[in-house]
């Protein structure tokens, strides 16, 4: 396959846990052409080494924003994709420039990066309006996380909502519980924090073989319903039984 001829001199660096690091590899087809495809290597020692392409960053990160979209709770952030995407939008318009004026792969070229900037803002966006919506009930899940779990937040995100959540309370003492009795003017998080409804159901697709899924658990009424999910079915579920598979990247929202 013919390449474009806009050169690609950086590295993208993009951290998950592991160091993975993306080169030029080939322009996908047609639009999807434009994205360089970068081979992504995990460097750090006593990590497992995996290749991806850019264009598959984009996929997986494509992904996670319509997980984000359709999912009543706050998913755990994907940084090093939006790092890495970031990366690659800074270098196709260094390319960009590079062009020579009137070439016909600058407009696709920049078409496309509107389209990766919107999926990027998009993704941010709805979580940035759960963090908002959700700030008490998200801290106090992050209280109780384990170690060995990951966090929700990213570094900036989890800043953001300590600070929200300090703003919002001092703007409620200010202008409501300074003015009630002294037995009132508590806060409790547990009975104040708004939460996301898990009962919620939503639309979603397997992607990959899982035995065992417990829909529905045993009550006086009716017993316990289990189903086996084959790849490629949709279904219309609740989304509390299947928030792990989500997260695990079994099935996906659609």
């Amino acid at each position: 396959m013919r390449e474009l001829g806009f050169p690609v001199s950086n590295w993208i660096t993009v951290r998950t846990g592991n160091t993975q690091k993306c080169k030029q590899n080939k322009w996908r087809e047609l639009v999807k052409n434009i994205i360089m495809s970068e081979i992504v290597e995990y460097g750090e020692e006593n990590e497992e080494e995996i290749e991806l392409t850019a264009a598959e960053v984009l996929q997986q990160l494509e992904q996670a924003w319509l997980n984000e979209k359709f999912s009543p709770d706050l998913l755990e952030c994907k940084v090093e994709l939006v790092e890495c995407m970031i990366d690659q939008i800074t270098e196709m318009e260094e390319n960009i420039k590079r062009a020579k004026k009137g070439d016909f792969k600058i407009s696709i070229h920049r078409m496309e990066i509107d389209r990766i900037r919107y999926v990027l803002s998009s993704y941010l966006r709805c979580r940035l309006q759960k963090i908002e919506k959700y700030t008490t009930y998200i801290l106090e899940q992050d209280k109780q996380r384990k170690e060995e779990e990951p966090c929700k937040l990213s570094q900036e995100e989890f800043t953001f909502a300590k600070e929200y959540a300090e703003t919002l309370e001092e703007h409620l003492r200010n202008v409501a519980l300074r003015h009630m009795p002294p037995n009132l003017q508590t806060l409790d998080p547990k009975q104040t924090a708004v939460k996301p409804n898990l009962e919620k159901y939503v639309f979603m697709k397997v992607i990959e073989d899982t035995d065992g899924v417990l829909v529905e658990e045993e009550t006086l009424d009716t017993g316990e319903e289990i189903v086996d999910l084959q790849k490629g079915d949709q279904h219309i579920m609740r989304y509390k039984p299947i928030s792990s598979l989500v997260s695990s990247g079994a099935v996906t929202l659609i």
